[in-house]
């Protein structure tokens, strides 16, 4: 984890309350070959319960989305559960698209 910090491969920000961290997202960069412009994938937000439903999840996803912008990059996208209602109502209520064009596949190693 501390190599991929130290060569830039990610971003971490962190939501305080207190003092005290009760969230985490953390960024990567990629390149869109369509856009042919930088891109952000938001791969992991966490908020603990003590700060759920105060604002740190908001926080958080408007953290990335400036530092997204302040590199220039066109994109930042995310993937959540289907069943993980919370997060998308989360993500609906501050200006995220679902996506309707495309699946997402993966092949597990």
């Amino acid at each position: 984890m501390s190599q991929r910090l130290q060569h830039k491969d990610s971003v971490i920000f962190l939501a305080l309350s207190g003092g005290e961290a009760v969230g985490f997202a953390q960024l990567y960069p990629t390149f869109s070959s369509l856009k042919l412009a930088r891109a952000w994938v938001l791969n992991d937000l966490f908020v603990r319960q003590a700060g759920r439903r105060r604002g740190a999840g908001v926080a958080l996803l408007q953290r990335g989305e400036d530092f997204c912008r302040s590199t220039g990059a066109r994109s930042l996208t995310l993937s959540t559960a289907v069943t993980n209602f919370a997060a998308q109502a989360l993500y609906q209520r501050n200006g995220w698209k679902k996506d309707e064009h495309f699946f997402r596949y993966y092949l597990e190693m």
